[in-house]
């Protein structure tokens, strides 16, 4: 056995639960989402059993206060939303909340993404960088790359926080267009239009945010 790797003993006919342990064990130091080879390589074991040791974590903690959810292409140890408000209150925090507008400048950014400054201002009728820029400093969305039109303008895309705060494994598991009202209310848009300052935003707790 390498020093610093965990070995198994293998259990026929199902998943031994010293891997399950294990899995579990390293999804708790990590807080982040850990992406499978990533459990696998630290534990010296195949891929498909640790695909199949999750998948029963997965089922085991379903209703538990820590939920195994699948986030931003990996795996997460999560409070169970039905005790957010009781972690807050122990915390002494509270939800973090967007704007009315940034909700809609989210929204674009996630559908229509990459997408530009102007793009957005196009489709909002008024002028974004503000809030684009708060969202930015907030790690929901992050430049990448220029256009070539004139004046080169960046284009913005989402982050892997911005698939943690909601709970998506990857982009293809955006809300169909007939539950996008739904998503954006889901940040908590607060009654002002005015952005929050970018020091009171945190990410959710649980862990540090994915690497994108």
């Amino acid at each position: 056995m390498s020093e610093g790797i965990l070995e198994f003993p293998q259990r026929p006919g199902g998943v031994d639960p010293e891997l399950i342990a294990g899995v579990e064990a390293l999804l708790f130091a990590a807080g982040s989402p850990l992406a499978v080879p990533v459990i696998a390589q630290a534990l010296g074991e195949p891929a498909d059993e640790v695909r199949v040791a999750l998948q029963v974590l997965e089922q085991r903690r379903r209703d538990t206060g820590v939920v195994l959810d699948r986030v931003a292409g990996g795996w997460q140890l999560r409070t169970a939303p039905r005790f957010a408000a009781a972690v807050h209150h122990l915390l002494g925090t509270r939800p973090q909340k967007l704007s009315r507008s940034a909700s809609e400048v989210l929204a674009i950014v996630a559908w229509r993404q990459p997408v530009t400054k102007p793009e957005i201002e196009r489709l909002r009728g008024v002028d974004s960088g503000g809030v684009l820029k708060h969202l930015v400093d907030r790690g929901l969305v992050r430049t990448a790359g220029r256009t070539e039109d004139p004046g080169r303008p960046l284009l913005y895309r989402t982050t892997a926080l911005f698939l943690e705060v909601f709970g998506l494994p990857d982009l293809a598991a955006l809300p169909t267009l007939a539950e996008r009202e739904g998503m954006v209310r889901g940040l908590g848009p607060t009654d002002e239009d005015d952005v929050p300052p970018a020091s009171e935003v945190s990410p959710p707790s649980g862990g540090e945010r994915a690497e994108e």
